[in-house]
C-alpha cells in the first residue's frame, strides 16, 4: 500500500497501514501539534486529524514548525 509524503513515495504493508493522519503522525513520530497536514490539496484541521481516514494513493504535505531566530 503506498501514498506520498511530501512528494517521497512510502509503501507500507497492510499491517503498518496508518488508517488517520494521526496514525500516519505517530508512526512518522511528529508532534501532531507543531504539523500542518494537506491531502490531495485540502488543509485538514487539526481536531479532524484522528477522525481524517488515509487511502492508497493519495499525495499528503506535512509542514512542520521550527522555533527559530
Amino acid at each position: 500500500m503506498i501514498i506520498r509524503i511530501n512528494g517521497s513515495e512510502r509503501q507500507f504493508t497492510r499491517d503498518e497501514w496508518p488508517a488517520s493522519v494521526a496514525q500516519l503522525l505517530d508512526y512518522l513520530q511528529i508532534d501532531q501539534a507543531t504539523v500542518v497536514a494537506e491531502i490531495d490539496g485540502q488543509i485538514v484541521q487539526r481536531k479532524e486529524f484522528s477522525n481524517t481516514s488515509l487511502a492508497e494513493g493519495q499525495s499528503i504535505e506535512l509542514i512542520r514548525f521550527v522555533g527559530g531566530g
